[in-house]
């Protein structure tokens, strides 16, 4: 099949002719080696014992070959990183080496960090537009940039539709095959992740069946504030025989170095006008249908509102929709070298939410509200016209993202936009 472009190939097109060496992060299956495999001309795959023989053998082997390099699997022998590293010390000359794999190398390996040599570069899995599904219209990079620009299009995607997405996965190997081999890839890939990835990374899991569990409790708290108590909880109802919050917490920080969790932070401006903010993050998986995996839930489940009650969420496919679309906007934010967060007040009596604040290098942010409804409401955009009014002109653009056929912009400023019709 012919390569698809992604929306990080953009970035890659702007640094890599001037940087030496990028790190291309993230999970496992999100398209890492596909995408450097086209802008190098030799690639050094160490999964191949025989690659990895030369490369251990040969303290120099990856400076020899033809240039661009990319050196895939890095992580299966450490002391390339650092051949890399002293390779770009002597050559800062840009387009030389692309690093894939794993963020994390054995426990008890040590390599330099790569500051300052080696620029990381994050990917996930397919955003919506990444997907082919519709074409966008409007542009999360111009609404940051505070240009008004006009809110139009029309799409045929539909709820359906975005359930399918959901249980897909942004995954390119996995989201094309039918449905029952598609949620067989999953169950493979969920157990890779906990019967190898996990021990490889120098974590002992004694009961694999209770860290499944525990993920699953954290995929039913998906887009939720749920505290890491209530998921515990939630993983182990009516044993008496717990796991740890220690072993939880081990579980949960490897779980996010190998990019499987990926929480949103609260969002805490610099020179902070707004008081009483929220510091808990908000609860995401790499793709939410992992989450709809874990929990078993199928389409029809969803579409009648049936799905776990971890969360404040108004039904399940409520929260995993919120997922979807934060998987999407972070790749677009990510292009625009910008942040994402969740802001949320901690009032007693009345808090005040905002699903997504995406904050640019200039500090300007748009704020994002998610919508399952197809049609926005005077009480839907109340916290984001109150943000406006807190924030003033550092607000660049207002959205509300939903499962609706046409975008448009409200009378009070908002822009209304369907999920499909979202692009960088």
């Amino acid at each position: 099949m012919p390569y698809s472009r992604r929306v990080v190939d953009f970035t890659l097109d702007e640094v890599f002719p001037h940087l030496a060496a990028i790190a291309v992060e993230g999970a496992k299956g999100v398209g890492k080696s596909t995408t450097a495999a086209e802008r190098v001309r030799t690639i050094v795959d160490l999964s191949d014992p025989r690659r990895r023989a030369s490369v251990e053998a040969d303290w120099d082997y990856v400076t020899k070959v033809e240039p661009p390099v990319l050196i895939d699997e890095w992580q299966l022998h450490p002391p390339v990183w650092d051949r890399v590293k002293k390779a770009v010390d002597d050559d800062r000359s840009g387009g030389q080496f692309l690093l894939a794999g794993s963020a994390n190398v054995p426990a008890g390996t040590r390599i330099h960090s790569g500051a300052g040599r080696i620029i990381s570069l994050r990917m996930r899995p397919l955003s919506i537009a990444e997907r082919g599904i519709d074409t966008p219209t409007v542009s999360l990079a111009e609404s940051l940039a505070g240009r008004s620009q006009h809110i139009q299009g029309v799409s045929q995607i539909g709820l359906d539709d975005y359930v399918e997405e959901i249980l897909s996965s942004g995954f390119p190997g996995i989201r094309n095959y039918p449905p029952r081999l598609r949620d067989q890839q999953l169950d493979s890939y969920l157990t890779r992740i906990v019967e190898h990835e996990l021990p490889e990374n120098g974590v002992t899991v004694r009961r694999p069946t209770t860290l499944y569990r525990w993920l699953a409790a954290y995929g039913a708290a998906s887009s939720s504030l749920a505290s890491y108590t209530t998921i515990l909880d939630a993983a182990t109802p009516g044993e008496s025989e717990k796991i740890t919050r220690t072993t939880a917490d081990t579980y949960r920080d490897h779980l996010e170095r190998i990019f499987i969790l990926d929480p949103i932070p609260a969002w805490i401006p610099l020179f902070n006008p707004l008081k009483k903010l929220g510091s808990s993050p908000k609860h995401h998986l790499v793709d939410p249908a992992l989450a709809a995996r874990l929990v078993g839930v199928r389409r029809a489940d969803l579409l009648a509102g049936n799905g776990p009650t971890i969360g404040s969420a108004a039904t399940w496919l409520g929260a995993l929709f919120e997922s979807l679309v934060t998987q999407s906007v972070r790749v677009y934010a990510d292009a625009a070298q910008a942040r994402v967060g969740h802001l949320r007040t901690r009032e007693v009596n009345y808090a005040r939410e905002v699903d997504l604040i995406v904050e640019g290098e200039d500090r300007q942010i748009v704020g994002i509200e998610v919508k399952l409804s197809p049609i926005v409401t005077d009480k839907d955009v109340r916290h984001l016209l109150w943000l406006r009014d807190q924030l003033g002109d550092r607000v660049a653009d207002l959205m509300v993202v939903t499962t609706g056929d046409t975008a448009y912009r409200r009378s009070d400023g908002v822009a209304v936009v369907p999920l499909a019709l979202l692009g960088p």
